[in-house]
């Protein structure tokens, strides 16, 4: 069964047991395609890339809030009665 990769980058379970840290390089900064018989079992992702997509996942999830509460009433409150 055809499988697609989305990446430029693939390499085996075995390549990526023998020297993680090459694997992960051979990216340059992009995900590496780990597959498993030729079948990609899952991405490696570079951690300064994990941490960009987190990011744009949270400011997805902000805006997705703001959107739903945009027409809310807004009220006056006096922060001081909760000191």
């Amino acid at each position: 069964m055809a499988s697609t990769i989305l990446t430029d980058t693939s390499a085996s379970v075995s390549e990526l047991k023998k020297n993680p840290m090459a694997t992960v390089s051979a990216g340059d900064g992009y995900p590496v395609a780990i597959l498993n018989r030729n079948q990609p079992a899952f991405y490696c992702v570079p951690a300064e890339l994990y941490e960009r997509m987190l990011d744009v996942m949270d400011d997805q999830e902000l805006i997705k809030l703001v959107t739903e509460r945009r027409e809310q009433a807004l009220h006056d409150i006096d922060l001081d009665s909760y000191l």
